[in-house]
């Protein structure tokens, strides 16, 4: 073998060569290629073991060093090229000993290592590494950079052609980039609905069938400027669309410019309000972008406006002018149609394209907002009464001179005035009251009454009320909403009798009734940033007397405000804090100032009212039916809760304890839902948590 390696130098450059190495030691090939080849090898120590390489004929000395890479490839060893130095390493080392890089396709071919970067256009480079990997060679590495959407590859050449093939075959712009068809005479709109319906291929299927991709058409309707975006992977299905649209897209015929839009979530009658003040707004101004002379000389000459239609004119006066009651029959007419939630347009399609468009923006679902009130009015009332009155009647009634008197404190009819207990004891007001009688007399002016000579009135009243009301409202975007709890009472206003000897004519009254209660009434409007503005009244009412001589008296606290509140903020909207004092002495003059004897000549009366008023409020935004499930499910579950806790224990001899029980909601658990939920009203914390109840059924808290 040295002897051949030796006499190689000595062949002409294109000689071919003959091969034989059996059983060679690697070293020892490498050496005799290198003297054939004149390149410059450097073999790394880990490199060891016998190669096999043989030629039945000889062979170009071209292909010495490309068979021997194929050869040590075998092996698991590998060739660096770099700097005019081969390096031969172990193939798991090769990818980290450096060498060829290129970005373009790859020129040299073998089994030479190299490292490529592929820079992909239109698929994505992180999706192509899984597809690429199975065909890297598994001591080779493949990665992709995202930032630059690129593929970084090292292995062996010919794999290198092979993958970069691959690349190119994925690397497509997709079939389906969108079509721009422009519209001249029809709507844009009007035509996407129509053609969705045509080119729908499940349209006649079975429901819920499957649509293949190559048979999906998707089409959006451009409203500014009237044109149909078509997508598709089938191009036949795409010339297709744009055949119809073509057929559809023609010139309306005289008088046939008449046009029904039905509304899915706005009102007509709101709607076209709406359109008539636009378009009534006279000249150039009308509707923008729209040539009012040139559109009045394409449809003919104006004519006299009816109830119904807008007249704006162009510069030959067609119209009205300054803002007349519409426009002319040139020009648009609008009408609603309140039973089939439509409008009813007449215009030429120019405008009626841009009707359209302005149609369909305000023809949106408007979002909802859940209003939470909560007015909660604690007051105590705390009051003490003491007196002692007296009086001397025995003289009354004997003959010569006699001396009568005494001391009385209150208001005649009030309980407290020792007269009024003399004529009836049962007159006498609530609380202790004792006395001395001493039989009867008779008084002028009264008539037989007891000889009360002494009384004494003792009366302590504590009092206190808490008043929690939270009354709940859900109302649209921009809608008034209103809730009436109480009574509908009856307000005397006017009134007439009989008088004299006329006869024929009955007394009657005039009543007015009015509303006493809790009253709210709340609009919301939900701003451009979520906050919410809300124009509120709020009246807390209730009767305190009937016994008056004009009328009922009733007592009213009221609250009129507007306010902006973000998306379930809970603020205080009003509130009132009252601590009133009364203290009340009548008493005899210097008698009543007596120390210890004062008290049999003085009666003392006080009086302490503390009243606390608040009014909170919560808005929620509601824009979509998960979140009314929502809230709805918890109030529900909330109140077969309540009826859960009001269940009536049985009975030995009433064991039928049936009540109305509501149903669970659809899409809840066929059983009732008794979970520890809030009360109704969820504004103030608890500060304790009720205790559990020991009876058997759960309860909800209170």
């Amino acid at each position: 073998m040295l002897a051949a390696a030796a006499a190689f130098p000595a062949r002409a450059a294109d000689d071919p060569v003959t091969l034989n190495f059996v059983n060679a030691d690697i070293e020892a090939v490498i050496r005799a290629v290198a003297e054939i080849t004149g390149r410059n090898f450097v073999v790394d120590p880990k490199v060891k073991g016998t190669i096999n390489i043989v030629s039945a004929r000889p062979v170009p000395k071209s292909l010495v060093y490309p068979t021997l890479l194929s050869a040590l490839r075998l092996q698991g060893f590998a060739a660096v090229e770099g700097e005019g130095i081969v390096k031969i390493v172990p193939e798991t080392d090769a990818k980290q000993q450096g060498g060829t890089v290129t970005a373009g396709p790859v020129t040299v071919g073998g089994d030479r290592l190299v490292t490529q970067v592929i820079a992909l256009k239109y698929e994505s480079a992180q999706q192509l590494v899984n597809v690429l990997r199975p065909l890297i060679t598994p001591n080779n590495t493949i990665a992709a950079y995202p930032a630059t959407n690129a593929l970084i590859i090292t292995d062996y050449a010919d794999n290198l052609k092979r993958i970069d093939r691959i690349v190119a075959s994925l690397d497509q712009p997709p079939a389906g980039e969108p079509v721009f068809v422009p519209v001249r005479y029809a709507s844009a709109l009007d035509l996407v609905s129509i053609l969705t319906r045509l080119s729908d291929p499940a349209a006649g299927g079975a429901v819920g069938a499957p649509v293949e991709t190559q048979q999906r058409v998707t089409m959006v309707a451009d409203p500014r400027s009237n044109s149909v975006i078509i997508r598709s992977e089938n191009p036949a299905r795409v010339a297709r669309v744009r055949q119809l649209i073509a057929d559809l897209d023609t010139p309306g015929r005289p008088g046939g410019n008449i046009f029904i839009i039905y509304l899915k979530n706005a009102e007509a009658v709101r709607v076209a309000a709406t359109l008539r003040s636009l378009l009534a707004g006279g000249g150039d101004t009308a509707l923008p972008g729209i040539n009012t002379s040139a559109l009045a000389a394409a449809t003919g000459a104006g004519q006299p406006g009816t109830p119904g239609n807008m007249t704006g004119g162009g510069p030959a006066g067609a119209g009205s002018g300054g803002g007349g009651a519409g426009f002319s029959a040139g020009g648009a007419s609008i009408q609603a149609d309140p039973t089939n939630n439509a409008l009813i347009i007449q215009a030429p399609e120019p405008v009626y394209n841009n009707l359209r468009a302005i149609i369909e923006k305000l023809d949106i679902r408007r979002a909802q907002v859940y209003i939470e009130a909560l007015i909660v009015e604690v007051s105590a009332d705390k009051a003490a009464q003491f007196g002692i009155q007296w009086q001397a009647l025995s003289g009354i009634g004997r003959s010569g001179v006699q001396g009568v008197g005494g001391t009385n404190f209150g208001v005649r009819g009030s309980g407290n005035n020792i007269i009024d207990t003399s004529v009836a004891l049962s007159s006498a007001g609530q609380g202790l009251n004792l006395g001395i009688i001493n039989g009867t007399v008779v008084v002028p002016g009264l008539g037989q009454i007891l000889n009360l000579a002494f009384l004494l009135r003792a009366l302590e009243t504590d009092a206190g009320a808490n008043i929690l009301s939270t009354p709940a409202l859900l109302t649209l975007d921009n809608e008034e909403a209103k809730i009436v709890v109480g009574q509908n009472v009856p307000f005397i206003t006017g009134q007439y009798a009989t008088t004299g000897g006329v006869t024929g004519v009955a007394p009657f009254q005039t009543i007015e009734r009015r509303d006493v209660g809790l009253t709210l009434r709340v609009k919301p409007q939900i701003t451009e940033g979520g906050s919410i503005r809300l124009v509120l009244y709020q009246e807390v009412s209730r009767v305190d007397s009937t016994s008056n001589p004009a009328g009922i008296i009733t007592n009213k606290r009221s609250l009129e405000s507007s306010v902006t509140i973000d998306d379930g903020q809970i603020v205080v909207l009003g509130g009132l804090i009252q601590d009133a004092f009364t203290d009340n002495t009548e008493k005899v003059p210097l008698a009543g100032d007596l120390p210890l004897l004062g008290a049999l000549f003085r009666y003392d009366t006080r009086q302490r009212v503390k009243t606390n008023l608040m009014v909170f409020i919560k808005p929620t935004v509601v824009r979509g039916p998960h979140s009314a499930d929502a809230l709805t499910q918890d109030r529900y579950d909330y109140l077969i809760g309540e009826q859960m806790r009001m269940n009536p224990e049985p009975r030995v001899f009433w064991n039928d304890t049936t009540r109305p029980q509501l149903q669970s909601l659809p899409g809840a658990p066929s059983a009732p839902l008794i979970p520890p939920l809030p009360p109704p009203v969820t504004l103030i914390p608890k500060t304790e948590p009720p205790a559990p109840a020991p009876a058997a059924p759960p309860k909800a808290p209170g």
